[in-house]
């Protein structure tokens, strides 16, 4: 590691960190059959990701984690065999360089499609902490913030539906852990989804709750479903339609009683939020690191969204890759908002990478160290062969 400090960047950085090669590699464990879990978009049997590895010239390595976008193995092709090479003679010392190369010689002529932006997200994520581990510096420090509490949420792939006497004890367990908030899932009817909801209010009558219909409801699910979310205290209704329903969302807002619309895990980049900005129908952004197009861009998103006074709420994808980044950025934005902790059951790239849990106050921090300070060991990669199929069925 080069022990240079951050501020002055010595003459020899960029030479320093001039990429000398990029490899995604896409992992994958199987759910057992007691830890499956089933919401609006059905029942997880497995868990995948891509790691992102840069290698520099002066020998600093960072990682990066890109959302597995139901096709590990493409985003992975699409990173080892496209993306890599427009990264030739580009340094991590300036990220944004990196970035801007595979938008002018790919997305700028071909779409900013969903697998481009997910692979360029685990890039740029690598490129950020390969800077930090070279100034041995926290990424926080070099995106301008400082280590912070930060209010944290229970969601990941975590409290499915399941008979409400089951799912309340699932919440209790969770803020017995010093969890202060939790997301809910609808999306499995309206006569199941609300009473469910309004028997963990019961049940905890202080707990912020938000609810996520992961795109499964229509306009007149959410008329039914309306009263008891306003009427519950709902924190927010994440995604109730699909990313590109703009209408459905615009005709929404009237109906949802002041409790906000949250969307953005399936927007790409900068562009598409300024469509929600110019909407004005979702109140909350909630871009992920690992899709929208990396911590470069959501930083972007983050400082325009804070121009209209709209928090940003990241969601998380599998790894602790991801969720380390996304708590090292909402340090360092004035409209940081939730961070998503992932209380998935067994979720082992969680465990083996970063796992981030709430103190007694509900806070998490970034993890101390350079760069994401997230020690990959490449064993990991090689236990976890991908594996064939659709991770939700």
């Amino acid at each position: 590691m080069v022990q240079n400090q951050p501020g002055g960047a010595p003459p020899d950085a960029v030479a320093d960190l001039r990429i000398r090669s990029v490899q995604a590699f896409p992992i994958s464990f199987a759910m057992p059959q007691d830890r499956i879990v089933r919401h609006g978009i059905g029942a997880a049997v497995k868990r995948d990701t891509v790691l992102v590895k840069v290698q520099t010239e002066c020998g600093v390595v960072g990682w990066g984690e890109a959302h597995h976008g139901r096709g590990p193995t493409s985003i992975a092709d699409l990173i080892n065999n496209t993306l890599a090479h427009f990264l030739a003679c580009r340094s991590a010392a300036a990220p944004v360089d990196a970035w801007g190369a595979v938008y002018a010689r790919h997305l700028a002529s071909h779409g900013q499609g969903a697998g481009t932006m997910i692979a360029l997200s685990g890039i740029d994520m690598a490129l950020w902490d390969a800077r930090g581990r070279y100034w041995n510096t926290p990424c926080h420090v070099l995106m301008g913030g400082e280590r912070r509490p930060v209010r944290a949420y229970a969601g990941g792939v975590s409290l499915g539906f399941q008979p409400a006497e089951t799912l309340v004890e699932e919440v209790a367990a969770l803020v017995a852990a010093n969890w202060r908030a939790v997301k809910l899932r609808f999306g499995d009817g309206v006569g199941r989804d609300v009473p469910r909801l309004q028997a963990v209010r019961r049940a905890f009558p202080d707990l912020t709750i938000m609810v996520d219909a992961n795109c499964a409801y229509g306009l007149a699910d959410l008329r039914r479903a309306a009263d008891a979310l306003r009427d519950c205290g709902a924190e927010w209704l994440e995604e109730p339609f699909p990313a590109h329903d703009h209408r459905s969302y615009a005709e929404a807002k009237p109906l949802m009683g002041g409790v906000p619309l949250a969307a953005g895990e399936n927007h790409y980049g900068r562009f598409e939020f300024h469509r929600l900005l110019e909407d004005g129908s979702v109140g909350i952004f909630q871009p992920d690191l690992s899709k929208a197009g990396g911590p470069s861009e959501v930083l972007r998103i983050a400082h325009m969204a804070g121009a209209w006074k709209i928090p940003v709420c990241p969601h998380i994808a599998t790894g602790g890759l991801n969720h380390a980044a996304t708590v090292h950025l909402l340090s360092a934005i004035d409209n940081g908002g939730w961070f998503e902790g992932d209380a998935s059951p067994g979720n082992i790239f969680r465990d083996e990478l970063c796992r981030i849990e709430p103190d007694a106050d509900g806070m998490v921090f970034a993890p101390m160290g350079a760069g994401w300070g997230v020690e990959v060991d490449e064993a990991l990669i090689r236990a976890h062969p991908v594996i064939a199929g659709p991770g939700f069925v």
